[in-house]
Formats: structure tokens, C-alpha cells, sequence
């Protein structure tokens, strides 16, 4: 069951105060002038990948639909902004009615995009898309960066499967998206039950060391655990002595055993001990499941150990060092007047310290080599070349206002695996690089 639309508890009523006090400040001046009618065009873009990232990977796109459907000023938020004095009565009765009118394009949700690729555009009236300007960013920037890091674990994991179990290292509802982004970028589950129930994400989980100490002996926890949860449970066997430990759920739950858990020590030695203590007893498919602060580079040393799955927890939901991808919501061309046929201008912020943008209205295709496989991002403005026509990487997700293009999570998981694959092999080396395809543009006459 597909629950992203449902509207379930852990949503927030209203987004509309998920935003920056000047997005209200420049709307109550352009209101005032005369110019927030003016048909925009704004473009969520990074100017460079963290360090050492070869590709980003675009999520949180469903959270944005969801975002912009609720952006709403109920009784309570205009209250508030009369309250506070943030803007005058205009703007009140203005936002008292504000609904997205407009459309928004954007890179699919489980893509990937580079340097300058135009991963959103929102389009509309300059008042209506720039109160979006926050909670866009907010979104993509956190999901993505999730993403990014799951991606890297994923691959560092082989066919490994993979368990978020970072919940408590972040807020609780940033936990939840975590968790969905997470699976975007190749977890199989998460122990975080919020987001089973809000996205059907698998969900796992046995015990904690607590559940060990509460017992008057080892023997007697994973005696309770398994007469309660059967003998193809997972048993923590850390918490003492590792091999008494082993030998105990062994004896207990039989050859059966469904799994074991290490959380400390030197993992790849404890696992290749443990791996032949199993066996030696029997249970030759008793699996063993890592934790205890993994990143991708951990995984990846894991990669010639016994090891069947890992849980991974702080290091995923802080973007593995990287807790945001730094997109930035700009306009990019803007009408000339507030007419609807006003043709449109390209606008940009000249700034000197890498701060700078290029204007007009954009189009991206990913060009491919004679292999099939990826060698440029092309970013342009204008007509699209012919060759690269059937290449086009930005999909219409909200016409006037309606959105079209909700999707269920596994298929943004399987867009993500499938846009990875595309990429040159060396997308996926955890050694430090620069974005494994280079960003070109294509300039043209800009359109309206």
C-alpha cells in the first residue's frame, strides 16, 4: 500500500510558516509595487557537490508535492502573522487565499543530477512561487543529502542488504524522512516505525542491550526472546563474552537460528570467528548482522568478511559528513510586465566568490556515449538539440496548481538503482573525485 497521500500523523497541518520571514517581507513589497503578478521562473540548483562526491541523488520530491498541497494560511497562521506584526493587512487578505496556481517541473524523484543540473523549476506568479522558496529547500536539501549517503552505502554493500536505524540520532520527524530517503538510495528497511506507517517502508527490530542486562543471565534473555519471537529471531551476542554468547543462542534456538548481531569490536575480525564458531555448531544459515557506527567507508572494508546485513544509524541520517547538498531556489527569467503574454527575461545574480548563477529558462538531457553509458549532463536554454531530444531529464510534476506525478516509493528506489547503473563505473569510488560526468551548457534564445 502505497500511503504518501493519506495525510497521516506525522504530517503537520499547514507549511505554510515552514519558511523565512523575508519570503513574507518581499511579497508584502511586491504587492505594494505593482509586480507580484509578474510571471517567474525559479530554478533549485547546487553550484557543487559536496567534497569528494562524484554524483548527487535528487529526493524528497514526493515530501515537496505533499509541501505544496498543504501550503496553506489557516485562521491560526494568519492570526499569528497579524499578531506579530510580520506583514500588513493586504498581504493578510492575499495570503488568506494563496493556492498554487502554477506548474512545477522537476529531475524524477531517485535520479541523479550534477553541478548546475536544473533539479526543480517552479513556475507561476513571482508572489506564489517564491513563499515556496523554505520548505522546497528544506526538503530537498536534507532528503538528498540523505540519499547521497545511502547511495554510497548501498554500493559500498553489494547485494547486502542494508537497515536505517538512525532515529534517534536526529529529530523525530526528520528521522522519518531519513528513513524514506534512505530507502531511495538502496536500504531494504528501517527500524523507525513512524515511517513503515507513513510509507510502507519495511520495518525490523528484535533487541537492544537493555533487554540482555534486565535478564538475571544471558541464557535467560535469549531464552525469553525466543520463546516469544521463535528461533528465527536475531540475537544480540555482544553484550558479555561473543563466543559464550554465540554458543548459548545456539544451544537455545537451535541450528536454526535465525540470525546473530554484533555491535562492537573489531567487526571483521569478530565476524570471521563468529562466522566459523556458527558453523562449527551447525548453524550454517544463521546469518550475522553488523552495527556500531558504520559509514560507507566501514562497509566497504567489510566487503571480504562474512557479514550478511548492516545497520547503519548516525552517520546516515547526518549525510555521512555532509548534512545538506546545498541547492539553492533562484529566479532565473521573470515577465516584463504583469501581463500573461509578457514574454519572459532571463535574469542572474553576478556576485563574485562562486555565488554566481546563469539565467533563462532551462532544459537538461543526459547525453550518452556509444556504450550506452553517461558522459555529460547538458544544461541549456533555448530549443533542445535534436540528439538529445528523447534524453530530457526534467518531467512535469504540478500543472496549474494539480499534482500529476505522485509515485509510489519502490519505484523511485528502482530509479535510483537503474540511474546509478547508467553511470561510469567510477560513480561509485569512495575515493575522493571530482562529479563523474561534467556539467555543459547550451545556450540559446530563451523562451517564454
Amino acid at each position: 500500500m502505497n500511503t504518501a497521500d493519506l495525510g497521516l500523523p506525522v504530517d503537520v497541518p499547514s507549511t505554510a510558516l515552514f519558511t523565512d520571514q523575508y519570503e513574507l517581507t518581499m511579497l508584502r513589497a511586491a504587492l505594494k509595487a505593482g509586480t507580484a503578478g509578474r510571471r517567474s521562473v525559479f530554478e533549485v540548483f547546487t553550484r557543487r557537490l559536496p567534497d569528494g562526491r562524484r554524483y548527487g541523488v535528487v529526493a524528497g520530491t514526493g515530501r515537496v508535492l505533499d509541501a505544496v498541497e498543504n501550503f496553506r494560511f489557516d485562521p491560526g497562521v494568519l492570526g499569528f502573522l497579524r499578531e506579530k506584526d510580520i506583514v500588513d493587512e493586504e498581504t493578510l487578505d492575499w495570503l488568506a487565499g494563496y493556492r498554487f496556481s502554477g506548474d512545477i517541473w522537476g529531475y524524477p524523484e531517485g535520479e541523479v543530477y550534477f553541478p548546475g543540473s536544473p533539479i526543480m523549476r517552479v513556475e507561476g506568479s513571482f508572489a506564489e512561487c517564491v513563499l515556496l522558496e523554505t520548505v522546497i529547500l528544506s526538503i530537498l536539501n536534507h532528503d538528498s543529502a540523505i540519499a547521497a549517503a545511502a547511495s554510497r552505502m548501498s554500493s559500498a554493500a553489494g547485494d547486502r542488504p542494508l537497515i536505517e536505524m538512525g532515529a534517534r540520532r536526529t529529530h523525530e520527524l526528520a528521522a522519518v524522512a531519513a528513513a524514506r530517503a534512505a530507502y531511495v538510495g538502496g536500504f531494504a528497511s528501517t527500524s523507525d516505525l513512524a515511517a513503515g506507517f507513513r510509507y510502507s517502508i519495511p520495518t525490523v527490530g528484535t533487541s537492544a542491550h537493555a533487554f540482555t542486562l534486565l535478564h538475571d543471565s544471558e541464557r535467560d534473555a535469549f531464552r525469553a526472546q525466543v520463546d516469544s519471537l521463535g528461533g528465527g529471531t536475531t540475537l544480540l551476542v555482544d553484550t558479555y563474552d561473543v563466543a559464550e554468547a554465540v554458543r548459548t543462542a545456539v544451544e537455545i534456538a537451535g541450528p536454526e537460528l535465525g540470525a546473530v548481531r554484533i555491535d562492537s569490536g573489531d567487526l571483521l575480525l569478530v565476524a570471521h570467528r563468529v562466522r566459523q564458531q556458527l558453523d562449527e555448531l551447525g548453524a550454517t544459515g544463521t546469518k550475522i548482522i553488523v552495527t556500531s557506527d558504520l559509514d560507507e567507508y566501514a562497509i566497504a572494508s567489510l566487503a571480504a568478511a562474512p557479514v550478511d546485513a548492516y545497520g547503519v544509524g548516525t552517520q546516515l541520517v547526518t549525510g555521512s559528513g555532509h548534512p545538506t547538498a546545498s541547492m539553492v531556489y533562484k529566479l532565473v527569467a521573470r515577465a516584463e510586465s504583469a501581463d500573461p503574454k509578457a514574454p519572459l527575461v532571463p535574469v542572474a545574480k553576478k556576485s563574485t566568490g562562486g555565488k554566481t548563477s546563469v539565467g533563462g529558462r532551462k532544459w537538461a538531457a543526459r547525453r550518452l556515449d556509444e556504450h550506452g553509458v553517461a558522459e555529460a549532463e547538458v544544461v541549456g536554454t533555448g530549443a533542445v538539440p535534436g540528439d538529445l531530444a528523447d534524453r530530457q531529464l526534467l518531467v512535469k510534476l504540478v500543472e496549474g496548481g494539480g499534482v500529476i506525478a505522485r509515485e509510489p516509493l519502490d519505484v523511485v528506489r528502482d530509479r535510483h538503482a537503474a540511474a546509478r547503473a547508467g553511470l561510469p563505473l567510477s560513480a561509485t569510488q569512495l575515493s575522493r573525485g571530482e562529479p563523474v560526468l561534467p556539467t555543459e551548457y547550451a545556450h540559446g534564445p530563451s523562451g517564454s
